[in-house]
C-alpha cells in the first residue's frame, strides 16, 4: 500500500498594503532626520540683525555640529572634536544668560587671548584685530565707564572659553556685556545659508546657498 507524503507548503507572507509601506518609509525617514539633526547638521533661522551684514533677518542657515565634537544624545559626553573654534568662526552656542535659547556670534578671542576694545577697535594680545565683516552704524563712541560697547579694558579669556561678538557691532548683545562662552556650550559652526526670506513674497534669491564666512 502506497504511503502518502506530507508536503509542507511555505507559508505565504501577508501582502503589505501601500499604507504600511509608506508608514515604514516615513518612520525610517524620521529616525534618519533625528540622527542627522542630533549628530551632523542642524538648521536655524536668524531672528535678529546682530550679525548683519553677514547674516540677515530671515536667513535660514545650516550648522555643522560634528566639527567641534557633537554631544552624544541623552548623555553629557561628546564625540571627539575635529577642530577647535578659531578666531573668525561663526558659531551657534547656548546663551549663557538663558540656556533655553541659542545665540549665533563670531569668535573673536580664544582661551589665553587678552581682548581689549579701544574706540570700537578690537585688540588681541596688544595687536589690532580687524574683522572685515564688522559693521558700525553709529558715530557715537561710548566711554568704557558707561558702557563696554566701544571701550573695554583688557580681559583675558580663560582656557576652555571663547569671547564672541556680533558683526553688527553697535547693535549686538555679546561677550562685551555678558562674558565668555564655555566650549562645551558650542553647538556647531555655521557654514551655509540654504534659504532666505522675511515672508513668502520677499524671497532673497541671491542669498540662497551662500557660504558663511
Amino acid at each position: 500500500m502506497a504511503q502518502s507524503l506530507s508536503v509542507l507548503e511555505p507559508k505565504k507572507k501577508p501582502q503589505r498594503t501601500i499604507f504600511q509601506e509608506y508608514s515604514e518609509a516615513l518612520v525610517v525617514a524620521i529616525i534618519l532626520a533625528i540622527i542627522i539633526r542630533a549628530v551632523f547638521v542642524q538648521a536655524f533661522k536668524i531672528p535678529s540683525g546682530s550679525m548683519e551684514p553677514t547674516l540677515l533677518i530671515g536667513d535660514h542657515i545650516l550648522v555643522n555640529k560634528l566639527v567641534y565634537g557633537v554631544r552624544i544624545p541623552f548623555t553629557d559626553k561628546r564625540f571627539p572634536d575635529l577642530f577647535k573654534p578659531q578666531r573668525g568662526d561663526v558659531i551657534v552656542f547656548v546663551y549663557p544668560e538663558d540656556r533655553t535659547k541659542d545665540f549665533i556670534k563670531r569668535v573673536i578671542g580664544i582661551g589665553g587671548d587678552t581682548v581689549e576694545i579701544k574706540n570700537k577697535q578690537v585688540f588681541i594680545n596688544g595687536k589690532e584685530y580687524v574683522t572685515p565683516q564688522a559693521r558700525f552704524n553709529s558715530n557715537v563712541v561710548m566711554p568704557g565707564d558707561l558702557n563696554p560697547r566701544d571701550n573695554m579694558p583688557p580681559i583675558k579669556v580663560p582656557k576652555g572659553f571663547l569671547f564672541v561678538m556680533g558683526d553688527n557691532r553697535d547693535f549686538s548683545h555679546d561677550s562685551r556685556f555678558w562674558g565668555f562662552v564655555p566650549l562645551e556650550d558650542v553647538k556647531g559652526k555655521a557654514f551655509l545659508i540654504y534659504y532666505s526670506a522675511q515672508d513668502m513674497a520677499k524671497i532673497k534669491w541671491d542669498r540662497i546657498f551662500k557660504v558663511i564666512h
